[in-house]
């Protein structure tokens, strides 16, 4: 989800998402030779021009791309692309950059493929591979990749979740391992504790109730409870008490989340609403809600991949960075594991685009991965954010190791700017991401998202009978309908 899903604990400076150790050495010219008879990386005009031998080289070809561009509320990363946009012409000036705004949907990219109004490359989530891969709408860009010098360099881990049957079809972005954020100032006022990071269930249990305020509007955690993101909210529990999305087995796909694990997951969401009265009244609330309410003060914890709460607490809810944690999900008891969802955002090319335009596109989404001109351009970012008063929000995983040579220059432009959010290296050591299921995922959350309305809505509901159906659906809905190759 975001949106989604995350082992890499991780997603990237600026789009792209953590990566395997050995730094890039912060090449300037990364591209490997671009189609259509372009020289990669020569920075000359589309105009033919002579080699040493005084022959004429054939002008690269002029194609048009649309790219994915952040939303008009987002005016700091919409600079950011905009110097990425500049610099990128100048070196490729055949390609002309039409801007797109469209963000992914699964209600919508049907409709765009047929109209062949999806842009050139766009985002998406982990999820959606196969399903994007067997409906035709993913490009297959296994010779780019393979032609991609710094490929070795990128995680593999998150380059996998977009390499089916031997194919490339997605470029990681960035990543990150779904946390917990939470308000500090709200616990400090009410006097509760702040728990240890190394945290259970039952101390999240106890926190929340403890700072809840129903009265005064003022939840102790907001679990997301609409749209596709409240079934990705509670996934998180599954896995933390040992339970599964599905099985593949033998050329079949089995439901299994009606497991004693996903039980525990639905009362632990029970006790959150009924015994703790510690979400929020109206409980309803898709992504952009619950981390709303977060940046307003009104819920003191809320579960999502760091970054976007991070920003918003910071830059829109006025939050000083102190007072906003980052926390790994809670174990399901004292010495187990802190399974977040392992999401993040990949790009995809659009299969209906040309050759030429594939190249374009794939050049561009891998423009500044491993080179200077894009530490020169973060650090202007972050100094432009510093003079308006705003902080920087960095992946919680990079597309590069921290620790590689390129990802020490990164540490250190961030260790010169005190409006950089700074991770508490204890939690991150504890983040511990898992993949989400491959197959009919979004599917599977919405199925659940309708378990969860009825938990929070109906005090005696039945718990296991619930998640057998929801099983039972997606099973004859979806499973059932896979066929193995």
């Amino acid at each position: 989800m975001r949106k989604l899903m995350a082992l890499a604990c991780c997603l990237v400076l600026l789009g792209t998402i953590i990566a395997a150790c050995g730094g890039g050495g912060g090449q300037k010219d990364n591209q490997a030779g671009s189609s259509g008879g372009s020289t990669a990386g020569n920075g000359q005009s589309s105009e033919s021009t002579a080699d040493s031998s005084g022959q004429q080289e054939e002008a690269p070809e002029e194609v048009t791309i649309s790219i994915y561009y952040p939303l008009p509320d987002q005016t700091e990363a919409r600079r950011l692309e905009d110097d990425k946009i500049r610099r990128f012409q100048e070196k490729y000036p055949h390609v002309n950059i039409v801007k797109s705004d469209w963000h992914y949907s699964v209600d919508e990219i049907g409709l765009k493929m047929a109209a062949n109004e999806a842009p050139t490359f766009f985002n998406t989530w982990a999820t959606e591979a196969k399903f994007l891969v067997e409906k035709g709408w993913a490009a297959d860009i296994t010779e780019l990749w393979n032609q991609y010098p710094y490929k070795d360099q990128i995680n593999p881990i998150l380059a996998n979740q977009f390499i089916i049957d031997g194919k490339v079809y997605g470029i990681p972005q960035k990543g990150y391992t779904t946390s917990i954020v939470m308000n500090k100032k709200l616990l400090d006022d009410k006097g509760v504790p702040v728990p240890g990071y190394d945290w259970t269930w039952e101390d999240m249990l106890q926190t929340a109730r403890a700072v809840a305020e129903p009265d005064k509007g003022i939840a102790g955690i907001a679990p997301m409870g609409k749209g596709n993101e409240a079934g990705w909210n509670w996934t998180n529990f599954l896995f933390e008490a040992g339970g599964e999305i599905q099985e593949v087995k033998d050329g079949k796909v089995t439901a299994v989340f009606n497991s004693e694990a996903g039980l525990k997951a639905l009362e632990l969401y029970h006790r959150l609403r009924w015994e703790a009265n510690a979400i929020p009244q109206d409980w309803a609330l898709n992504w952009g809600e619950a981390v709303g309410a977060f940046a307003q003060g009104r819920t003191a914890m809320v579960i999502a991949g760091a970054e976007g709460p991070l920003d918003q607490a910071l830059n829109q809810g006025g939050m000083q960075p102190e007072n906003v944690l980052t926390f790994p999900m809670p174990a399901y008891e004292k010495d187990g594991r802190h399974i977040g969802v392992l999401g993040g955002d990949w790009l995809v090319i659009n299969p209906n685009a040309t050759p030429a335009e594939q190249k374009a596109a794939f050049d561009y989404i891998t423009f500044d991965y491993f080179t200077d001109d894009y530490l020169e351009s973060l650090e202007r970012d972050i100094q432009a954010r510093k003079d308006e008063g705003k902080f920087f929000v960095p992946p919680q995983f990079n597309y590069f190791d921290n620790n590689s040579e390129y990802g020490q220059k990164v540490q250190a432009i961030f260790e010169r700017y005190d409006n950089v959010y700074k991770y508490d290296p204890e939690s991150n050591r504890l983040l511990d991401g898992k993949p989400e299921a491959q197959y009919h995922t979004q599917d599977y959350y919405a199925a659940m998202t309708n378990v969860i309305q009825k938990v929070f809505s109906e005090k005696g509901v039945d718990l296991k009978k619930e998640l057998d159906a929801a099983a039972a659906q997606v099973q004859a809905d979806y499973f059932d309908k896979i066929v193995m190759e």
